[in-house]
């Protein structure tokens, strides 16, 4: 957990010792000391953008260059699109915003431990947004995870969150993260545009 604000390390601790209460917790305050903790490779990592030490995005891309294959989950007050996006380029697993309830954020933990990327509806749109600038000249059709289109497809088949929930052996609120970020993914305003959108896209 690194995050130059002892109050805030506290926070997302107390969110994973309570889901996880045998869990090895590490906390630092800046980016060189999250650099040290990296080399120990662990199962993830959180962390903040604002820290001493480095800027935001070389602070980030420092870390995945000493731990490429743990998932990275940036908690974030930040709202600079353009830092978004490339923070976003190098493949980190998933933002949160620090305005998350518990819940939000254990969901949003649940899911990057399953292997699948977390982005809030904003950010999401933002990446969607980014990748269409770098291919503004092809035909726009949304690119979702296995799982993602493993939750579609019972959305689809008129299943709830919970029901979906249970069927993965998943918590209702990993399910309800995987929605979100579906129903933003395909720019729609609920579950039924959602699949309306994602039948004409050829996605169902």
């Amino acid at each position: 957990i690194c995050d130059d604000h002892a109050m805030m390390r506290e926070a997302l601790a107390g969110v994973v010792d309570y889901a996880w209460p045998d869990a090895h917790i590490t906390k630092v305050p800046d980016f060189p000391s999250a650099w040290a903790a990296a080399a120990q490779q662990p199962d993830l990592c959180l962390c903040d953008l604002g820290m001493p030490g480095a800027s935001p995005v070389e602070g980030i891309r420092h870390l995945r260059e000493i731990m490429p294959a743990t998932p990275i989950l940036v908690i974030t007050g930040q709202d600079d699109d353009d830092i978004l996006l490339n923070l976003f380029e190098l493949n980190i697993a998933g933002f949160i915003p620090k305005t998350s309830k518990s819940a939000a954020i254990e969901a949003a933990i649940r899911v990057v431990l399953s292997g699948e990327p977390y982005l809030p509806p904003r950010l999401l749109a933002l990446a969607t947004r980014g990748r269409a600038r770098m291919s503004a000249d092809s035909p726009s059709i949304p690119r979702l995870t296995d799982r993602q289109m493993e939750v579609l497809n019972l959305i689809a088949a008129g299943q709830s969150n919970k029901e979906i929930a249970r069927d993965f052996g998943l918590s209702p609120a990993t399910i309800k993260a995987h929605t979100a970020a579906i129903i933003a993914a395909l720019g729609a305003r609920n579950r039924a545009e959602a699949v309306a959108r994602a039948q004409a896209a050829g996605l169902l």
